[in-house]
C-alpha cells in the first residue's frame, strides 16, 4: 500500500526547476496566442543567457523568438511599440540591472500610456529577466529593482519564488493587458520544486495581486518575496523547534500588493517581520510596514503591532565575501 501511494504521488507531482517552469510558460503562451513573441539578447540561437528560452527558437522560428543587438533602450522601445500595435511581446533583459538603460521606455512609454490616452491605448508587454544579487557579480549587477518599479503607477510588478509561482504568474503576466515587470532570480533558475498535476496543465495560471501563505503560524507574520521566501521557511522551521510558530507569506506580487492577506495575518499574530534583498530605505518592507501601520485595523485597534525589517546592507554590493565587513555608507 505504501508503494502504491508513493507511485501515485510521483504521478501527480514531479520535480521541475524554476528555469523549466518559465520555459513551459512561454512555450504554452507562444503556442496559444500567435501575437506573443520573445525578444532580447541571446534568447534565440543561444537559447538564452540562462537557457530559460531553450528550444523555443527551433520550435517557433525567427519571427517569434528574436535575437537583438546589445541595446536595451532600442529593443525595449521596439517591444513597447509592438505592444501598442496589438502584439504581446515578452522583452527579456539579460539582467534587470541592464534595464536601467531602458527605464525611459519602461516608465514613460509603457507604464503611462494607458493613463495618458484616457484608456484608449493598452500596452500588453512583459519585461522579464533575473533580478537582485547573484554570486560574486559586484555592485553594478546585484541590485533589486522591486521597489524601483513598484513605485511607478501603471506597472504591475511580479516576483516569483518557486516553480509553480514562475509558471502560473508568467502566464498571467503574458495574458495581462497592462505592462508587467517580471522579476526572476538567477540563483533560483536551477532549483527544483515539486509541481502538482494542476500546475502542469496548460490552463494553469496564478492571479496577479494575490499572496500565498506558505506556512501557517500564530506567533509572528513573516512576509517576503522571491528567493528569500525559502530563507524564511528555513528560519521558521528552526524557530518551530523553540515553540515559535511563524506564518510565512509569499508576496508573489509587489504591485498591486495583497495588503489584505498581510493584515489578516498580523491581526492574528500582532508581530510583523519583512524580509527582502533590496536596500532598506524606501524598500518593499518599508511600504508593507507603513501600510499596516496606516491600516484601518491598526488605527482603530487598542493593541500595538511590533514590526521589524530585514534587508540588504545600505551599501553597494561587494564582490568578495571578505569585503562584507565594510561599514554601511552614512547618509
Amino acid at each position: 500500500q505504501n508503494a502504491v501511494s508513493a507511485l501515485r504521488r510521483r504521478e501527480f507531482h514531479r520535480s521541475v526547476t524554476v528555469r523549466d517552469a518559465l520555459n513551459q510558460a512561454m512555450d504554452e503562451e507562444l503556442e496559444r496566442d500567435e501575437r506573443v513573441f520573445l525578444m532580447g539578447e541571446e534568447v534565440a540561437q543561444y537559447d538564452g543567457a540562462y537557457k530559460v528560452s531553450r528550444g523555443l527558437w527551433k520550435k517557433y522560428g525567427d519571427k517569434r523568438v528574436i535575437d537583438t543587438p546589445i541595446s536595451e533602450m532600442g529593443f525595449a522601445g521596439i517591444a513597447v511599440g509592438a505592444a501598442m500595435a496589438g502584439l504581446r511581446p515578452i522583452c527579456e533583459f539579460m539582467t534587470f540591472n541592464f534595464s536601467m538603460q531602458a527605464i525611459d521606455q519602461v516608465i514613460n512609454s509603457a507604464a503611462k500610456t494607458y493613463y495618458m490616452s484616457a484608456g484608449l491605448q493598452p500596452v500588453p508587454i512583459v519585461f522579464r529577466g533575473p533580478n537582485g544579487a547573484s554570486a560574486g557579480v559586484a555592485a553594478q549587477h546585484s541590485q533589486c529593482f522591486a521597489a524601483w518599479y513598484a513605485h511607478c503607477p501603471g506597472l504591475k510588478v511580479v516576483s516569483p519564488w518557486n516553480s509553480e509561482d514562475a509558471k502560473g504568474l508568467l502566464k498571467s503576466a503574458i495574458r495581462d493587458d497592462n505592462p508587467v515587470v517580471f522579476l526572476e532570480n538567477e540563483l533560483m533558475y536551477g532549483v527544483p520544486f515539486e509541481m502538482s498535476e494542476e500546475s502542469q496543465s496548460k490552463d494553469f495560471t496564478i492571479p496577479i495581486g494575490k499572496a500565498k501563505i506558505e506556512r501557517q503560524g500564530n506567533h509572528v507574520t513573516v512576509v517576503s518575496h522571491s528567493r528569500y521566501v525559502g530563507h524564511c521557511l528555513d528560519a521558521a522551521a528552526v524557530l518551530a523547534k523553540e515553540g515559535i510558530e511563524c506564518e510565512v507569506i509569499n508576496l508573489r506580487t509587489i504591485r498591486p500588493m495583497d495588503v489584505e492577506s498581510i493584515e489578516t495575518s498580523v491581526m492574528k499574530t500582532n508581530h510583523l517581520v519583512t524580509v527582502e534583498g533590496g536596500w532598506p530605505q524606501f524598500g518593499v518592507g518599508a511600504e508593507i510596514c507603513a501600510r499596516i501601520m496606516e491600516g484601518e485595523w491598526h488605527v482603530s485597534s487598542q493593541t500595538s503591532c511590533s514590526t521589524q525589517r530585514l534587508q540588504s546592507v545600505q551599501n553597494p554590493m561587494q564582490k568578495f565575501k571578505f569585503c562584507m565587513c565594510l561599514r554601511e555608507v552614512p547618509d
